[in-house]
């Protein structure tokens, strides 16, 4: 597949299939990251592959801060198990991270370049029947997701992606014309 096709038919994956993921179908994916473009070559990225310890740690951090915002005890019970169950059943969980330079533009370069690795390893995912799912947002601050993962002080987690053969394929979003979102300077 190339990589205009691989663009195309990317999808957040959400269902995925029991079909376990090896480390040799993963290994491509985090060589295709470090190919990302970096300024000043910092290579800020890690990838932290989560074992069955790891996922357990993490579908739990992650569980309790679902479950704090239910008020009632068995409907805050039904979301951690609900939790537990669906990270517990990814075939392979993936944490990226980036170092936190004490300059704010290399730490801003980093964060930027960090992503640009991680749509490197969808698309390389895409092109190779396997689908994905992003997570980002304020819970990769959470002190239990960050020592769940052992992520020291020094770094920030970016996202969580979950891999996987997909159950079935998502249908495109809508997306706005580029035309509509380009201005053509003189």
């Amino acid at each position: 597949m190339d990589v205009e096709a691989a663009i195309r038919a990317r999808r957040s994956v959400k269902r995925f299939t029991g079909r376990p993921v090896t480390r040799e179908e993963l290994e491509p994916l985090f060589e295709a990251a470090v190919l990302a473009p970096n300024h000043r070559m910092t290579e800020p990225w890690e990838f932290l592959v989560l074992g069955e310890r790891a996922r357990k740690a993490y579908a739990e951090a992650l569980a309790r801060r679902k479950a704090r915002k239910v008020e009632d005890e068995a409907a805050k019970e039904a979301v951690r198990a609900k939790v537990m169950a669906e990270v517990m059943s990814v075939p392979a969980v993936i944490a990226v991270t980036t170092r936190l330079d004490p300059d704010p533009e290399i730490r801003e370069e980093d964060y930027a370049a960090t992503f640009m690795a991680i749509q490197n390893m969808l698309l390389v995912a895409t092109s190779r029947g396997l689908g994905s799912h992003i997570k980002t947002g304020k819970v990769m601050d959470e002190p239990d997701v960050r020592e769940a993962l052992g992520v020291p002080e020094d770094r920030r987690i970016v996202a969580v992606i979950y891999i996987g053969e997909q159950a079935d394929t998502p249908q495109p979003k809508p997306r706005t014309p580029a035309r509509e979102k380009t201005r053509w300077l003189d």
